[in-house]
């Protein structure tokens, strides 16, 4: 039994991270019809800048938790005003082109890594835990930092699930997502709603770095391999559909947890891309997704 909660309280935080990273390649989606290859790249960026800024801040007498949030928020600004340079002199002019954005985004991306790369250097970076210690839920011991993160990601969740739901943004969002041209001709402004989408979108991404970043090896490249499994995460949740990006979230972790510890990390990968075949054989619109 307390194997299965630590299997079960394992799987939740890996789902954690990926529930943030893949509801900002879902929205992106929904609104502009595109898929951003580069949206790791403010997971990367972000949680560079802390590995950095972090240490600087507490060698300079600062206490540890005024360091964290000023490194933070420098991490996650930082990350938004790439993706303003990204939208606006990139990603605007490929809204609803699937080919023109996949090109844009991948070349995004291998100009990033390499800037990424000769800037911070290629060497693995960690950071400390925002908090220590650890909490005991039926015999067994959850380290604290794990729950931060998992609270994080389910306030913000929830948050933009709210916002979705009953703000008249998100509600322009909705309409966007079902039919662009109709909501344009009901008076939505379609360039306005798109911008904030993605900006909505990066920040999710810019916050899943942060929150891992005390949890994670970080390199140049750290954002690709959660980009991957974002992708898979929509893909059987349903591309555009919050809930879906959920529930896809949730069924990776928790085979990244059960399959890992039983099998190993290369089995569960395997489970995971077999899992994708068959939602997409039986449900190729995602488990939640509408064709």
């Amino acid at each position: 039994m307390q194997t299965f909660i630590q299997l079960v309280a394992t799987g939740l935080q890996i789902a954690a991270v990926y529930v943030l990273f893949s509801l900002g390649l879902t929205l992106i989606f929904g609104v502009m019809q595109v898929v951003n290859f580069a949206h790791g790249q403010f997971f990367t960026m972000t949680a560079l800048l802390i590995a950095v800024t972090l240490p600087l801040l507490v060698a300079q007498g600062m206490v540890i938790w005024l360091a964290y949030g000023i490194s933070v928020l420098f991490g996650i600004l930082a990350s938004m005003v790439l993706g303003i340079v990204i939208y606006q002199f990139g990603l605007r002019f490929f809204q609803r082109d699937m080919a023109g954005s996949f090109i844009l985004t991948v070349g995004i991306v291998l100009l990033l890594e390499g800037v990424f790369l000769h800037y911070f250097g290629g060497v693995v970076r960690t950071v400390p835990p925002f908090v220590d210690g650890s909490i005991n839920l039926l015999g067994v011991n959850i380290t604290l930092q794990r729950v931060v993160l998992i609270v994080v990601s389910a306030i913000f969740t929830l948050i933009l699930y709210r916002v979705l739901a009953t703000t008249r943004i998100g509600k322009a969002m909705r309409a966007v997502s079902i039919d662009h041209e109709a909501a344009m001709l009901q008076g939505i402004p379609y360039k306005r709603i798109a911008y904030a989408g993605f900006l909505i979108a990066t920040f999710m991404g810019a916050l899943a770095g942060a929150v891992m970043a005390p949890l994670a090896m970080i390199s140049p490249t750290v954002g690709s391999d959660y980009l991957v499994k974002g992708f898979i995460a929509v893909i059987i949740g349903g591309l555009g559909s919050v809930p879906g990006a959920i529930v896809g979230s949730l069924f990776i972790g928790m085979i990244e947890s059960f399959v890992g510890y039983f099998f190993d990390p290369s089995i569960a990968n395997i489970a995971i891309f077999a899992l994708v075949i068959i939602t997409l054989l039986v449900r190729p619109h995602g488990l939640l997704g509408h064709g």
